[in-house]
């Protein structure tokens, strides 16, 4: 497929969230492109940069609230890019720190208040206990989602937003509700790593059957012998919390 135009993969603030081996995340993607034989450009987009246009598909990751603090300004400059994209349905698959931004704000527990742009209908606090462990929920698209949390934010719904998963083990959101995560059209916000898509294929493959649906229409994704994964699979859910 070397004929057809390259994936346009973004790294979004890999400088300053990136703590949760989200570089793995950004990985699993391009080699499941370039296994059904699509070449990927990969981008990165940090503080002052230039953001790029045609993007196909958004990977952000974690940071400490300093990290947050550092994109806060930035994020706001290039919002309006960012909902519209989401809007257009391109995939983004943002964690932890970037998932708390992509929300209407994170309160931290001293009280200083980050606002995030509100692409989901989602609002953090910052809680006194961190909640930290081998995670496992389950989605009615997915089946079992198998991650690894650690984060002392207790991140709200609004009606806006639908649960990325429902919790068979672990804290989740806020450790109240059951829900983990949230989606809004193909954006999923989580606190899922570890990194997430190397051990959930399923989720990966999401992202990129939407990327390529927008960019050339409608089309069959070839299925990969995932084995490697579900042995890992196999091995997380055995782990205790």
């Amino acid at each position: 497929m070397t004929d057809i135009a390259p994936i346009r993969l973004l790294q979004l603030y890999p400088n300053d969230m990136n703590i949760y081996g989200d570089w793995g995340n950004t990985l699993v993607v391009m080699k499941r492109l370039e296994r059904r034989g699509y070449t990927v450009e990969l981008l990165s987009y940090n503080p002052g940069d230039t953001f790029p246009a045609n993007i196909d598909l958004i990977v952000g990751g974690g940071g400490q609230d300093s990290g947050q603090a550092r994109i806060e300004e930035d994020l706001h400059k290039i919002a309006p890019q960012l909902k519209a994209m989401a809007e257009d349905s391109v995939p983004m698959l943002l964690i932890c720190g970037l998932y708390q931004l992509f929300g209407h704000y994170f309160q931290t527990r001293e009280g200083r208040r980050i606002d995030g742009i509100g692409v989901l209908d989602v609002t953090t606090l910052g809680g006194n206990e961190r909640l930290i462990g081998n995670i496992v929920t389950t989605s009615a698209e997915f089946g079992e989602i198998i991650g690894y949390e650690n984060h002392s934010g207790l991140t709200t719904l609004g009606s806006g937003a639908k649960p990325f998963g429902k919790i068979l083990k672990g804290a989740g959101n806020n450790g109240k509700d059951e829900s983990e995560g949230a989606r809004y059209k193909n954006v999923i916000g989580t606190y899922l790593h570890g990194s997430l898509l190397p051990k959930n294929p399923k989720v990966a493959d999401f992202l990129i059957h939407h990327a390529l649906v927008r960019k050339f229409g409608s089309i069959d994704i070839e299925m990969l012998d995932d084995q490697l994964a579900d042995d890992a699979r196999r091995i997380a859910l055995k782990r205790p919390r």
